[in-house]
């Protein structure tokens, strides 16, 4: 029998070499593990103190009028988001920012849109405060749990009545157990599974050409940099993260939000401004809106709709 020749040889190692690859590789430029997350010396993680920050978490008592809670506006079956472009505080009060995803929240280096927050405990207090939100004085709030059987439990858990350092640091206590860092692309690179060929393929599209990994990156999606991502300024007294730095030049800066379980948290953007992930897909594939304070880096992508397409399906699993 005759040997077959190199040429042919090679032809048959390319083929099994190919063979061998897998259909769909883990995507490279994305995380390698997970973040440990680091609880304030006054106030380590405890079951007691969170199950007590859970109940305050889903209880109006802590408005001014007890018609609002925190999941008024963080609603759990939504990625603790809600689906309105601003959520309605006492009295139907609205502001001018969306209710962001608290999923991971305690991850964060810093809160607000504008970064000037920097602890969760701290930020607790603003929507207790703000009169589009809660509407409350904390020494009022206070004094209503103490009248009521949050008094005992505060001691039970505590040893003490119910005081704003308790009461802030049972809520953050609780909103740090809100953690998701297991969705379908998670499993996919763990090498559990495969995606739709779709999804895949926008998968492709955002750690590449589309370039969404510039700010979208690591474990949870996001590298809490600040920028303005070129959408409608619809609220023009809102300037973002110049009301912290007193810059002018980071008017309209906001922080980069997290994309993890972002099919459930429409609108989308700061401001609610855009309805559904098609339209915020739109807005980067076109560069922008059109204004002067969009981040030189974003430019338009050339997408055609198809990979439009594709880069929807792969943010639908993540």
């Amino acid at each position: 029998m005759p040997r077959p020749s190199s040429a042919l040889l090679a032809i048959l190692t390319v083929a099994l070499f190919a063979a061998c690859q897998p259909e769909q590789a883990p995507f490279e430029g994305w995380y390698t593990e997970v973040p440990s997350m680091e609880f304030p010396l006054d106030n380590p993680a405890n079951d007691q103190v969170a199950a007590l920050g859970h109940d305050l978490f889903f209880d109006p008592v802590l408005s001014v009028d007890s018609t609002v809670s925190c999941a008024s506006c963080h609603r759990p079956e939504w990625a603790f988001a809600d689906q309105q472009a601003l959520s309605a505080g006492v009295d139907g009060g609205l502001g001018t920012r969306n209710s962001p995803s608290l999923l991971n929240v305690g991850f964060h280096p810093y809160y607000m849109r504008e970064g000037g927050v920097p602890t969760l405990e701290m930020q607790v207090l603003v929507p207790l405060k703000e009169e589009t939100e809660m509407h409350h004085n904390i020494v009022e709030a206070v004094r209503r749990l103490n009248e009521s059987n949050y008094r005992a439990r505060f001691v039970a858990v505590y040893g003490d009545t119910v005081t704003p350092y308790y009461l802030v640091r049972a809520l953050a206590n609780f909103e740090r157990t809100l953690i998701d860092l297991d969705g379908p692309v998670d499993a996919f690179q763990r090498g559990e599974g495969t995606l739709a060929k779709k999804a895949y393929r926008g998968g492709q599209l955002f750690f590449g050409r589309a370039g969404c990994v510039q700010c979208h990156s690591g474990a949870l999606l996001t590298n809490f940099s600040f920028a303005n991502n070129g959408s409608p300024i619809l609220y023009p007294q809102d300037v973002g993260r110049e009301r912290f730095t007193n810059d002018p030049l980071d008017r309209y800066q906001f922080k980069v939000p997290s994309l993890r379980r972002v099919s459930l948290t429409a609108p989308y953007m700061h401001d609610g401004a855009l309805s559904t992930l098609k339209e915020v897909v739109d807005l980067y594939n076109e560069g922008g809106s059109g204004h002067s304070y969009t981040d030189p880096r974003l430019e338009p992508l050339g997408l055609s709709p198809q990979e439009c397409d594709e880069l929807i399906a792969f943010l639908e699993q993540l």
